[in-house]
């Protein structure tokens, strides 16, 4: 069983270069706006095995860098998480949750809710589409 905790950004860093960017430095995970950003992670066992990171602008809530350790993909870690934060951002005032998902996650985020905006854009070598959720619903 996992339990979802807020942790310190530098605690998401090793999961998010070993599941997102594993050509990279650990050092190369830091981004400035860590710093303005809340940060959760799953733990199962003691070990880290999922981290994601919330920003809030206003009402409008975007997460990023969300990672799952690929030992432990497709046991749901992954829903519980995003069930967790999609909760903790409506409890805190949001109305509008959104993500840049790489394409080859699109299912994940639309099965969890999330809907189509039909902005797709590259960066860094891989395909995105802006998907939404209305929170107010």
């Amino acid at each position: 069983m996992i339990h979802i905790e807020q942790i310190r950004p530098e605690l998401t860093w090793r999961l998010r270069r070993q599941v997102l960017y594993p050509e990279q430095m650990l050092h190369e995970m830091e981004m400035e706006e860590d710093n303005h950003a809340l940060h959760f992670a799953a733990f199962l066992d003691n070990n880290v095995v999922g981290v994601i990171s919330l920003f809030a602008k206003g009402d409008d809530y975007q997460f990023r860098k969300f990672a799952v350790d690929e030992s432990v993909q497709g046991k749901g870690i992954g829903k519980q998480m995003l069930a967790y934060v999609t909760d903790f951002a409506r409890t805190n005032g949001a109305k509008r949750l959104w993500c840049n998902a790489r394409v080859t996650a699109i299912s994940f985020y639309i099965n969890a809710g999330f809907q189509h905006t039909g902005q797709l854009f590259t960066r860094h070598g891989f395909d995105y589409e802006i998907l939404e959720k209305d929170l107010t619903l």
